[in-house]
């Protein structure tokens, strides 16, 4: 049976919906007793062997010899951009005690998408675009604000991470969108893991940090690195190569509702009223902005 690309492309946004939704999960019981460095240290490092074990069973290993030098630059500058959206997304992790709220706050991610896609590749708003980033804005608001008129307690600590990790999320999912064509989406991840390995390695020694974990850590950062660098990472390279962002984006606003589930099943933790308030609204932005981009794309062709 041959399997049209939308299909494929479904298959591999909902796969990568599932991974990325038990990563918040397996990743917060990890750090909860295991500094970010360390953590990165085997999250990665077992992360990077998924991937090159696949690449083997693939036969896409011999790829990373025969690409270009402007591939090369791609990769590098894409995996810088990784490293810093991923330390940040997992320092908001480490730091905001229920996994759901982060993902609520990182609807974020949509809104600079859609910010840095008008300006870097001149696309065009509409006005459901900007009624989805408004309302993605009211519901991060909503989210972190904890009162007050002190900026430095008025939101919840970490929600500034998650801002910081959209914004190179942000930058990084528009140059990927352009190259996956030229680059495979397992090379991407191999790259990814790479990078993001290398720099936790560095700052363990800077930070003088202890290589021991718990087994408790080892274990959750085992199955999270097989859910995470691996499955979200190739499934997610993989959507964007059949669909485009939007449909991606419809698709991935979902992620909350599950990691919700979850954060209630695996830590007992349920976010107040007014979060899951903010949280619905940020969803019902994201649907916006991606259907935004739909009607776009409709009337230009």
């Amino acid at each position: 049976m041959i399997i049209n690309q939308p299909a494929k492309g479904y298959f591999f946004a909902f796969l990568s919906v599932l991974a990325t939704s038990n990563v918040y999960i397996f990743s917060k019981a990890a750090l909860e007793t295991t500094p970010v460095a360390v953590f990165g240290v085997y999250w990665f490092a077992m992360g990077l062997l998924w991937i090159l074990l696949y690449s083997i069973k693939t036969r896409q290993l011999g790829e990373i010899k025969s690409q270009p030098k402007r591939n090369i630059l791609i990769l590098v500058v894409l995996g810088l951009l990784e490293t810093g959206g991923t330390t940040f997304f997992f320092l908001a992790i480490q730091a905001i005690p229920n996994p759901a709220v982060v993902s609520f706050l990182s609807y974020f991610n949509p809104v600079f998408i859609t910010i840095l896609g008008t300006i870097i590749l001149h696309d065009r708003y509409n006005f459901w675009e900007i009624l989805g980033i408004g309302l993605i804005m009211t519901g991060a608001f909503v989210i972190s604000y904890q009162g007050g008129t002190k900026i430095e307690s008025m939101f919840i600590h970490g929600s500034h991470y998650m801002i910081l990790s959209a914004l190179f999320y942000g930058v990084s999912a528009i140059i990927a969108k352009k190259s996956i064509q030229k680059i495979s989406p397992t090379l991407l991840a191999t790259s990814r893991s790479l990078h993001l390995l290398v720099f936790s390695v560095l700052m363990v020694f800077l930070l003088k940090e202890s290589w021991v974990i718990s087994n408790y850590s080892f274990w959750n950062i085992f199955i999270g690195s097989i859910l995470g660098p691996f499955l979200t990472t190739i499934a997610g390279y993989y959507a964007f190569k059949y669909l485009e962002v939007s449909r991606v984006s419809i698709l991935g606003s979902t992620k909350g509702i599950f990691v919700l589930i979850g954060a209630y099943i695996y830590f007992g933790r349920f976010p107040l009223p007014m979060q899951l308030v903010g949280g619905l609204l940020a969803i019902i932005g994201v649907i916006l902005i991606s259907f935004g981009k739909l009607m776009l794309k409709k009337k230009s062709t």
